[in-house]
């Protein structure tokens, strides 16, 4: 890895990437390697939770192995999606027009949309049940908050770092009002309500493919616009980002730890219930994913700007890897859940001669139950997941190196 900020063609964003919008010609800016490096750790961690999927084993629980499985794996949502803002911002010195990066958003973001109900359901799946299930998750929503910053990068960037603040800090208000929160649900925009906040699935249309949503726009909206206002501290010199880095950390790590202790507002796991049998450190880092509460977001974003402070500088090996994968985060995203099912295919025909037909349900929130015997051990899980995140890296590398050579408009949606 050369100096922190080298000078290619590629742009920062995960998802916001090539030339200016509508043209055919990259702009040299400073490229910020902590953020490629921060970016490919949490795709590498990504990969974690997905082969977990296939394996069999619960998505946490009291055994400390399964639980840290996947607790880790809960920083990347809120770093893929904070840093995504921080990439729009980045972005935005290559484009003098605001109305073209505001067209390349909206695009982008119906593309992400389309991509999540087509393709990356189908390689969840391995199977074409679009009359019974469709998957609204992660990147459906970073789909739908890149529609929504088309119009919100207009507004001066203090009022995206204060509203997008609130909407983290006050979401949880809703959970003081059980009967209200639940009237949303039923109401007759309750699909809406379900889209923006409450999650859960209903049909497209009457009679129609049901919508299972996992990830809502509030309070990810928020974590964006925070994200994009976050690029004005890495407009400033190397040493002085990395001074406002640790210091956010700390402070908003120990915002959670002061949440979490005093445990009256900003989650509703309240981790002091007694009639839970899980050991205290567990149930204390045992916060609310679906909708990410404030307690959610401080325990994962804390460390992700501890983390961007520390790697300021890194050079190593392991972080020019990182950084290959940080430079392409959706084409990682787009090949690893295919490539994961596959193995997940061939680790069932060794173990039982087949592949299981539960491989062809529909993962990850309805496959159905469990065969017998199928549940896989930790170290098969993590076995198989180097080998992926090993094969992913040629790939990756590859087109790294087309995207920082090649001045076509259309890489940008890759």
């Amino acid at each position: 890895m050369a100096n922190t900020a080298e000078r290619v063609r590629t742009p920062t964003s995960p998802y916001v990437r090539g030339e200016t919008p509508g043209t055919s010609s990259a702009i040299s800016i400073p490229r910020i390697a902590s953020l490629d490096v921060v970016r490919g750790l949490v795709m590498v961690l990504m990969a974690i939770d997905h082969v977990r999927v296939y394996s069999g084993l619960p998505a946490g629980g009291p055994a400390p192995g399964i639980f840290f499985t996947r607790w880790i794996t809960h920083f990347v949502a809120p770093a893929f999606v904070f840093l995504a803002g921080t990439a729009i911002y980045l972005h935005r010195r290559k484009v003098p027009d605001v109305n073209a990066l505001s067209r390349f958003l909206l695009t982008r973001g119906a593309w992400l949309i389309l991509l999540e109900l087509t393709v990356i359901r189908v390689s969840w799946t391995f199977n074409f049940d679009f009359a019974h299930y469709m998957l609204a998750g992660v990147i459906w929503m970073i789909g739908w908050c890149m529609i929504l910053m088309a119009a919100l990068v207009h507004l001066p960037v203090m009022a995206n770092a204060v509203a997008g603040g609130a909407i983290i800090v006050l979401h949880n208000l809703l959970d003081y009002a059980p009967a209200f929160k639940e009237s949303l649900g039923a109401g007759a925009l309750s699909a809406v309500w379900k889209v923006l906040y409450l999650g859960g699935g209903f049909e497209l249309w009457n009679g129609g493919p049901p919508l299972l949503v996992l990830f809502v726009i509030v309070p990810w909206i928020g974590v964006m616009m925070t994200g994009y206002a976050f690029g004005k501290v890495m407009e400033l010199p190397a040493s002085e980002r990395k001074s406002m880095c640790l210091k956010i950390g700390l402070a908003v790590t120990a915002a959670f730890v002061a949440l979490r202790a005093v445990d009256v507002y900003g989650d509703p796991r309240h981790w002091r219930n007694v009639q839970n049998a899980a050991p205290a450190l567990i149930r204390f880092l045992n916060t609310s994913k679906y909708p990410a509460s404030l307690q959610f977001l401080t325990m994962t974003l804390g460390p992700m700007f501890l983390l961007i402070a520390a790697v300021e500088n890194a050079r190593s090996r392991v972080a020019k890897v990182l950084t290959t994968f940080g430079r392409v985060p959706f084409f990682y995203y787009v090949l690893h859940i295919p490539l994961i099912h596959l193995a997940a295919c061939i680790v069932s025909l060794i173990r039982e001669g087949r592949v299981n037909p539960w491989l062809f349900t529909n993962h990850p929130l309805a496959p159905g139950d469990l065969p017998p015997n199928y549940r896989w051990s930790l170290g098969l899980l993590y076995l198989v997941w180097a080998i992926c995140v090993f094969a992913l890296y040629f790939p990756c590398r590859w087109f790294a190196n087309l995207k920082a050579t090649r001045r076509s408009p259309w890489l940008s949606y890759l």
